[in-house]
């Protein structure tokens, strides 16, 4: 018979909707003398007296992220014998960069990587100025069964994979992909954004991602930068309970955006210091 965390305690299998910032982890999986998203995620559930070892616990993830990546609907999952505490505390243990989004109790046998129905990622483009009619085009080419062979890198796993949905769009005015698969190869969305980016500075045409999903291409093709990148959803047959983001997390996201406000004005002064305003105050030299 396996043995459970606390004897005499019946384990309630717990998944947790997760959103971090991936510009300080080294991935999300766990890894012995790197911060990471899982690695943090077990030390506070630990803390908590969740479990004692997340090998016991069944702890499970709905897939990885590359370090810098970032995500909104990652979903853990685990056996507790305190889900009450679980819900009401976790938040309260994790770091300001990782939160819980939501909650669902889940059958004994859940496991979040293969329940998943689909997975939704969006890339965030850095270029402005891109031509999104040729982007919107070539991204619909993407959909439906193909070998991305050539847009992913790819060691024993079958290189097959259905795209559902492959979409442009924007978001405070920064253009997006947004695209939605049953799974993913490694490195496989940011490859095709790397595809897409090219067609939109037009140095590249849509015949050159129909020759790379065909196989008639000669070397690889470099994924786009990892920040871009976002785990935007993962579907299941189950709902998530809403968990309602804390004050203390709402002035620490705050702060970040102000911080990149200011980042943002300084680095354009830096690009282009002609166009900045004349200083307002006159300084008379001080007198001996």
């Amino acid at each position: 018979m396996e043995e459970t965390e606390t004897p005499g305690i019946s384990q309630v299998k717990l998944a947790f909707r997760v959103a971090y910032c991936g510009d300080h982890f080294a991935g999300s999986q766990i890894q012995p003398g790197f911060r990471t998203v899982e690695g943090e995620f077990i030390a506070a559930c630990t803390r908590l007296g969740l479990f004692v070892d997340w090998r016991k616990a069944h702890f499970a993830a709905s897939g990885r992220t590359d370090r810098g990546v970032h995500a909104m609907g990652q979903v853990f999952s685990f056996l507790t014998g305190t889900p009450d505490r679980a819900i009401a505390a976790l938040n309260y243990q994790l770091p300001k960069d990782c939160w819980c989004t939501g909650y669902a109790r889940a059958l004994p046998g859940f496991h979040p990587r293969y329940d998943a129905k689909f997975r939704t990622y969006r890339y965030f483009f850095r270029e402005p100025d891109l031509d999104v009619a040729r982007m919107e085009g070539a991204a619909t080419l993407f959909l439906g069964v193909h070998d991305f062979t050539g847009f992913a890198k790819v060691t024993d796993k079958n290189p097959e994979r259905k795209v559902l949905a492959a979409a442009i769009g924007t978001e405070n005015g920064i253009l997006y992909l947004e695209i939605t698969a049953g799974s993913f190869l490694w490195h496989m969305v940011r490859c095709i954004a790397t595809a897409l980016r090219d067609i939109g500075m037009r140095t590249s045409d849509a015949e050159s991602i129909t020759r790379r999903l065909d196989g008639h291409y000669a070397g690889g093709i470099h994924p786009a930068p990892p920040e871009g990148l976002v785990l935007w959803d993962v579907a299941y047959d189950m709902p998530f309970i809403p968990i309602p983001q804390e004050q203390r997390r709402k002035g620490t996201l705050q702060e970040c955006l102000d911080y990149h406000r200011v980042m943002t004005t300084i680095y354009q002064i830096f690009t282009d210091p002609d166009t900045t305003s004349e200083k307002t105050t006159d300084v008379s030299p001080c007198s001996d």
